[in-house]
């Protein structure tokens, strides 16, 4: 019961407070999108057509790439199109065109947007995607329209995990870290970005809609969009139910 209790007080005292807020940054991938897509391209899509091109079986070609990207992964190299490409031998970017239909925006994701928009929040897509990935997602799903600025951390040539990344932001977007909110899926770029100053942190539940929920304790953790849905214009709507 203590436990439900907890979980219960946890997700009541998600409302952001939106009054004290003026700039609202939203990963892509697993945030704003369903991380299904990215899971299923590099993890079983990807492998298939790799070992195809390398004659090896499908254990060998998965054991070999996870190898790979365990070597990567936290480092800007690791979300690189063109770094796979090369090291694969493969065009990434045309292949992912094959399975873009599987690109899918999670619930409320566009309703909140509306929202912040209309209580003139400045709107930021910050990703660690590839800009050909970021360019391909967009094109698909059409949210670029929502957002003033979307900006792939290739741009800074860092990924968002990496000491620096937030303060080198900056010199692109003028935001007051003490009043910009950040919504990630990786505990590691929250952690980063909490370390250079941001103050309203949150992570997501469930990336993968078919994968188990994530457990992230150093922060709250949004199931659902409606949960910081503001629900007045241009007044403060924290612990609105």
């Amino acid at each position: 019961m203590r436990e439900l209790a907890n979980e219960s007080h946890r997700q009541d005292s998600l409302m952001p407070p939106w009054s004290q807020i003026d700039t609202v940054m939203f990963d892509m991938d697993g945030t704003l999108l369903d991380l299904h897509f990215d899971n299923y391209f590099w993890q079983s899509f990807l492998p298939d057509v790799w070992a195809r091109a390398q004659g090896l079986d499908s254990e060998s070609a998965n054991a070999t790439l996870r190898a790979m990207y365990a070597e990567q992964r936290g480092t800007l190299n690791w979300y690189c199109l063109d770094f796979w490409a090369k090291q694969l031998d493969l065009n990434i970017a045309l292949l992912k065109q094959e399975v873009k239909h599987k690109i899918v925006i999670r619930p409320y994701v566009i309703d909140l947007l509306v929202k912040l928009r209309s209580l003139d929040k400045r709107i930021l897509l910050i990703t660690n995607a590839h800009p050909d990935s970021l360019n391909l997602k967009m094109q698909h799903t059409g949210i670029d329209r929502y957002f003033d600025n979307t900006i792939s951390a290739h741009t800074l040539r860092l990924a968002k995990e990496n000491q620096g990344f937030w303060t080198k932001l900056m010199e692109l977007e003028h935001y007051q870290p003490e009043r910009t909110m950040l919504v990630d899926d990786s505990l590691p770029v929250l952690r980063q970005a909490e370390r250079e100053g941001i103050r309203y942190l949150y992570g997501i539940h469930q990336p993968d809609s078919q994968q188990a929920p994530l457990l992230l304790e150093d922060y709250p953790q949004i199931i659902d969009f409606q949960q910081i849905m503001p629900a007045f214009r241009n007044r403060e709507v924290a612990g609105t139910t």
